[in-house]
């Protein structure tokens, strides 16, 4: 199988499947004599870890990372850096009912009519368990983005959704739900309590913000940063939808509403809103860059679904096994990583072509 690289200057390559004796990645083109040790990426890893609440999936997985290269006494050598992280509780037996039987809203389907061969241990390659892997990628990412600060919260469950208002970024830290309004976390837990009792699942939308981006990321046609951003957050596991800034909000604004104005102080460009997102013309303006994606409900749910089997034959399929009853939970680190690994791309792209680029947004002086 082919396409499990992503990226252009850092590139990480992942490996691995649900059920087998582990998963990885390799992160190559990163620079030299960055300080990186397993302590540097284990606490993103733990962030992401199922089993830490009765809202995920109850596999337990320590998720420890081990570097087997591309470090030497605690520092990057700018060859290929490998990580490693071993499985230790696949239940595969939970899988065998699946075996002949496509799950409705999954990739068993598309997996057998392009390969002619799937591994249905817990969706195999599909599953979001290879998440763990860009995680581990995105912890190295962080390392060369040194002081942009990426961040991630839930913002809708389900259908209900946060009052921006009461936005805290600490609160995030402080429930299971990653979720930015503390008044909305008792109403969400008893929704998802609900919706996790009646073996079903739900939906959520994932808002990443990145502070402290250089202008000049980017490029204008086919390297655009909000292209690449939307292309890596598109590509986590059960993502149906990806926006920058106001997104699909931004087509019921007026073009005065819309445009971000801009004044001059102390030098630099300062500007009043960032509908935008912080990207113009595909390239990073040196505000925020905000980014919103939708990951879609859970496909293994215990509520039986009409479904056709490998024989051709129609069946009732009720997945049993240990799931997260909405994936888009532990979807905020990921994204979160994907962000940070497109971000470590364009960095070393940009700093390639334009070693001497401004770090803020000055108006060039003739």
């Amino acid at each position: 199988m082919s396409h499990n690289s992503f990226g252009h200057l850092f590139r990480v390559t992942t490996w691995g499947e649900s059920h087998g004796p582990a998963l990885g990645c390799v992160v190559d083109g990163c620079p030299p004599r960055i300080p990186l040790t397993e302590t540097d990426i284990q606490p993103w890893l733990d962030r992401r870890r199922p089993g830490q609440s009765k809202f995920t999936t109850q596999r337990q997985e320590p998720d420890a990372v081990r570097i087997l290269s591309g470090v030497f006494e605690g520092l990057t050598t700018g060859t290929p850096i490998a990580l490693h992280i071993d499985n230790v509780d696949q239940r595969s037996k939970d899988y065998g009912d699946i075996a002949e039987k496509f799950r409705p809203g999954h990739a068993d389907l598309t997996y057998d009519l392009k390969y002619g061969i799937r591994d249905y241990r817990g969706g195999g390659r599909s599953s979001a368990r290879e998440t763990a892997a860009r995680v581990a990628a995105g912890a190295v990412a962080r390392k060369i983005l040194g002081d942009v600060k990426i961040r991630g919260a839930l913002v809708q469950l389900g259908p209900h959704r946060i009052d921006r208002d009461r936005w805290d970024w600490k609160a995030v830290a402080e429930n299971p739900l990653f979720c930015p309004d503390p008044s909305a976390v008792e109403a969400w837990e008893a929704y998802l309590a609900d919706i996790r009792k009646r073996g079903s699942s739900c939906g959520a939308v994932i808002e990443i913000v990145a502070d402290g981006v250089p202008p000049g990321l980017g490029a204008p046609i086919y390297a655009k940063l909000d292209a690449d951003l939307a292309g890596a957050l598109m590509g986590i596991n059960a993502v149906k939808g990806v926006e920058i800034g106001e997104g699909f909000a931004a087509a019921a604004l007026t073009g005065e509403d819309n445009a971000d104005e801009m004044h001059m102080r102390d030098g630099v460009v300062a500007f009043g809103t960032n509908h935008a997102g912080g990207i113009l013309g595909g390239i990073s303006t040196g505000q925020p860059v905000v980014a919103r994606f939708a990951v879609k409900p859970t496909s293994s749910i215990l509520t039986p679904r009409a479904s056709v089997d490998r024989q051709g034959h129609e069946v009732e399929v009720s997945t049993k096994g240990r799931h997260d009853p909405c994936v888009g939970i532990r979807a905020v680190p990921v994204g979160e990583a994907m962000v940070a690994c497109v971000l470590a791309d364009h960095l070393l792209r940009h700093r390639a072509q334009n070693p001497d680029a401004p770090t803020q947004a000055r108006i060039p002086r003739n």
